[in-house]
């Protein structure tokens, strides 16, 4: 449980606030996992009075809360409920917002601990953690209790400017008080991954280049933009997804064993991985990127990039992105890995796999093998979370017809307790002040460090591929696994 605490909500109006954030602070209330005296206090500039926030996150709660309503835990939790008007660029707002948290220190005896959640666009970061530094929010003159700040990614959009982010944080908070939220770090599935690997002696020995022939890390969404055409124009499905999420389960995928699941011991680990990716010298072979075109996805005709609204026809922004990357070390050398990302693909999934190489010898016939393919491990974050071993078996009959076949493990199936939201254990590790699940910086500049070269390479060549909606991608991304004798999981 965490202890008493107050998190303050910048944002609280947004998208993120409304269906993520408000729904998992209720879900933590419901499962007894905030301390009685918890405080939200949501900051916009909207002229709302309590009552009015309190009703918005519970029309949220109501609407997107995984844990069933209690009418007893919402009016509780809605007792410290408050909401402080206010523009970004007025000190005076903040002054507000100080005496606010001072007061809920006195009433619901919080003791000074302060988390401060930045649910809004990067380019306000400056300004908000400046002005909670002036109004003496952020600490100093020997303040009681804890701050820390909580930051969205993205964290910049390349190196240089992830460092200028870094150093502006860092000018009013130390590094053990930043919390950089990857969401997917958050997922039940993805901590599975260290508990596969290190849990169970079985997967041990043939984790590494001796039996793996490569990886495939898939993010694949059946969905378009949406509504996020000004940020993700000119952003991409590169610097959205894999400088983050999928460098991630990469370092996740690859790491050797931590000598505790401590966050220094984790974080060490992962940034040694991300320091031994070597980004390939013929980008232009082991990358591929493409835009959705228009197509039918789900019995619809749905509209291609180009033509969302407030996208530009001279848009190059890629909507698809593939990558082939190597490691050196003794672990993974020769080993690629090949990362995916895009939308308005054939169905939504997001999975690791292990893919093993193939026996050195069969002792049947060619014909008995025609059907068999290459064992693989494939650990699934979403949506149907769970692992599936792949293998080869013989088919009932006379003759020694052997095909693969799957052994699966469903986390529904096999617990009675439903895995929390992400952002649900991420809050809570935020107020408990555990930070393994958050990346440090130094891994977020490495990530930028292997992204930087592949998108320098595609803004150098301009063009980008286009792909049907509702497909498996552009071709140069199967031309890309052809080259290598490889091909891609289907979707």
């Amino acid at each position: 449980m965490a202890g008493p605490s107050v998190l303050v909500l910048f944002g609280v109006t947004g998208d993120l606030s409304r269906k993520k954030l408000l729904p998992a602070i209720y879900d933590l209330a419901n499962r007894g996992l905030l301390p009685p005296g918890f405080s939200l206090v949501g900051f916009a500039r909207r002229e709302w009075d309590h009552q009015d926030f309190r009703q918005i996150a519970y029309e949220s709660v109501k609407k997107h809360a995984r844990t069933p309503f209690r009418e007893d835990v919402w009016e509780h939790l809605a007792e410290g409920m408050h909401f402080v008007p206010g523009e970004f660029s007025d000190p005076g707002a903040f002054e507000t917002l100080a005496m606010a948290v001072k007061e809920l220190d006195e009433s619901r005896g919080t003791g000074g601990n302060y988390a401060f959640y930045l649910s809004i666009p990067p380019k306000f970061f400056p300004q908000v953690v400046e002005q909670l530094q002036n109004s003496g929010l952020a600490g100093g003159g020997g303040h009681h209790g804890f701050r820390r700040v909580v930051i969205e990614k993205p964290f910049g959009h390349d190196l240089a400017s992830a460092r200028e982010l870094n150093a502006t944080v860092h000018r009013v908070f130390p590094e053990e008080s930043i919390f950089r939220i990857d969401h997917y770090l958050g997922k039940e599935t993805v901590q599975n991954i260290l508990a596969l690997r290190f849990a169970n002696t079985m997967f041990e020995p043939i984790w590494n280049r001796g039996f793996v022939d490569h990886v495939q890390i898939t993010m694949a969404e059946d969905i378009g933009i949406g509504g996020r055409a000004g940020y993700y124009d000119g952003i991409g499905a590169a610097r959205d997804v894999i400088q983050n999420h999928l460098l991630q389960l990469l370092a996740l995928t690859a790491m050797e064993e931590p000598t505790s699941f401590s966050a220094e011991a984790v974080r060490a680990e992962k940034a040694k991985i991300l320091s031994s990716v070597k980004v390939p010298g013929e980008l232009g072979l082991a990358t591929a990127r493409g835009q959705y075109a228009s197509g039918w996805q789900g019995g619809v005709n749905v509209r291609g990039y180009l033509e969302e609204d407030g996208i530009p026809a001279s848009s190059r922004t890629e909507t698809y992105a593939a990558v082939k990357l190597e490691i050196e070390n003794r672990r993974w050398a020769g080993v690629p890995f090949y990362l995916r990302t895009g939308k308005r693909l054939s169905r939504r999934v997001t999975e690791v796999a292990l893919v093993f190489q193939k026996a050195p010898h069969l002792p049947f016939s060619h014909t008995d093998t025609e059907e068999l393919g290459q064992n693989a491990l494939v650990m699934r974050v979403q949506p149907d979370e769970g692992i599936t071993v792949r293998f080869g078996s013989k088919v009932p009959g006379t003759s020694m017809e052997i095909r693969d076949v799957n052994m699966d493990f469903a986390y529904g199936e096999s617990f009675t307790e439903s895995s929390p939201e992400a952002y649900e254990r991420l809050l809570l590790d935020v107020l408990i002040g555990d930070p393994p699940l958050f990346p440090r910086q130094e891994e977020v500049e490495l990530s930028w460090q292997i992204l930087d070269p592949i998108t320098e390479f595609w803004a150098e060549r301009g063009e980008v591929d286009q792909y049907r909606s509702g497909g498996y991608g552009p071709d140069s991304a199967d031309e890309l696994m052809a080259r290598d004798g490889r091909a891609w999981r289907r979707l």
